[in-house]
């Protein structure tokens, strides 16, 4: 027997396919950005198949939210390490 329903992957390419006039309309350094959106929701799609959701924007979302979470949290680690590698400039030892 074959699935009855289609797999969240293929849902996936049906949005992404009915938001290419989007894309086509986005400046050429926004359709990059525009195609790692679809990346991140790709990267969760297992995990989104799994939920089953009637409407698959939620997950799809959802995935995008969470890589975005993770390139949030590599930033503000790598802040945190170079602001400790720095000396410390306060505004007081600049006006002493």
């Amino acid at each position: 027997m074959g699935r009855t329903n289609p797999t969240f992957r293929d849902l996936l390419r049906a949005y992404e396919d009915r938001w290419q006039a989007y894309r086509r309309a986005l400046r050429q350094v926004d359709q990059s950005l525009f195609d790692q959106l679809f990346e991140y929701a790709r990267q969760h799609a297992n995990a989104s198949g799994y939920l089953n959701s009637s409407e698959p924007l939620f997950p799809l979302l959802f995935s995008v939210d969470l890589e975005q979470e993770h390139r949030l949290d590599d930033l503000e680690a790598r802040l945190s390490d170079l602001e400790a590698d720095e000396p410390s400039t306060s505004v007081d030892a600049v006006h002493d």
